[in-house]
C-alpha cells in the first residue's frame, strides 16, 4: 500500500488515507495502514526493533482523508486530550445527490450505536442511552447531478456524518448502509476528511493541513478543481 504523508515531525505523522484502507486492524485480518506507517518510519529512519505508533482517531474504511498518528507517548496523550476537549477542528467534504434544505445549517440529533448491524440510529429527541450529535454543514459546490457539502462536526460519534446527513434526506453517494441508491465501483463512499486545525501538542505551533481528494475519482477531481479556481 502506498503512503501519502502530508505532515511529519518527531511527534506526529499525518497521512491521507485512501478509500478501503483500515486505520487499525480488525476481524478481517487485512493489513491496516497503521502498520504501513510503522514500516515507513522504520525504513526512513533505519529504526531497529518495534516502532511506536499511537492511534489517536480513526476513519471508517470506505472514507478517505486525514488521519493523525502519534510517534511518541507524550504526543499521544496530549493529542487525545485535545480531541477530548474538542480543540481539534475537523472539516469533511461529502458528496450527496439530494441537497440538504436549507443549504446551510446545523444538525443536532441523538444517536445510539446498533451493534447488531454496526449502524448509527439517529433520533430528533433524547432517548435512553443516546448521545448528542452536532455538526454544521454548507453546500459549497454543485455539478449536474451532485452537491458538495462542507461539514464541520462538533462531536465525534460513530458514523456521525453519514447517519446525520442521511437523517435529513441527504445520504452520501455510495453509502448503501445509510440510504444511497447505488454503491461506488471502489466500494467506498464520497466522504473525505478534508481539513485539520489544531495547536501542536509539543511545539505549540498552529497546524493546518488540507488533504487532496482521491486522484482516481473524476467527481472528486471535478469538485476540487472548481473549488480551487
Amino acid at each position: 500500500m502506498s503512503l501519502s504523508v502530508l505532515y511529519e515531525d518527531n511527534h506526529l505523522i499525518i497521512i491521507n488515507k485512501p478509500v478501503g484502507a483500515l486505520v487499525q486492524g480488525d476481524r478481517t485480518g487485512d493489513l491496516p495502514i497503521s502498520e504501513t506507517v510503522k514500516e515507513f518510519i522504520k525504513e526512513k529512519y533505519n529504526k531497529p526493533g518495534d516502532v511506536f505508533l499511537g492511534i489517536i482517531h480513526r476513519l471508517d474504511r470506505p472514507v478517505s482523508g486525514l488521519v493523525i498518528f502519534a510517534r511518541t507517548s507524550k504526543a499521544l496523550a496530549r493529542m487525545n486530550q485535545l480531541f477530548k476537549d474538542q480543540l481539534v477542528k475537523k472539516t469533511y467534504w461529502a458528496v450527496v445527490q439530494n441537497p440538504p434544505h436549507p443549504i446551510k445549517g446545523t444538525i443536532k440529533t441523538y444517536t445510539i450505536k446498533d451493534r447488531k448491524v454496526l449502524k448509527a440510529r439517529m433520533y430528533d429527541q433524547l432517548v435512553k442511552n443516546s448521545k448528542e450529535c452536532v455538526l454544521d454543514y454548507e453546500v459549497i459546490q454543485q455539478s449536474d447531478r451532485y452537491y458538495l457539502v462542507n461539514v464541520t462536526p462538533h462531536t465525534g460519534r460513530y458514523h456521525q456524518i453519514r447517519a446525520q446527513l442521511a437523517h435529513i434526506g441527504s445520504p452520501i453517494k455510495g453509502d448503501l448502509k445509510y440510504g444511497a441508491k447505488r454503491s461506488n465501483p471502489n466500494s467506498g463512499i464520497h466522504l473525505h476528511a478534508r481539513g485539520l486545525e489544531f495547536i501542536h501538542p509539543v511545539k505549540g505551533e498552529s497546524i493546518q493541513i488540507i488533504a487532496p481528494v482521491p486522484t482516481d475519482d473524476h467527481l472528486w477531481q471535478e469538485f476540487e478543481s472548481a473549488h480551487t479556481k
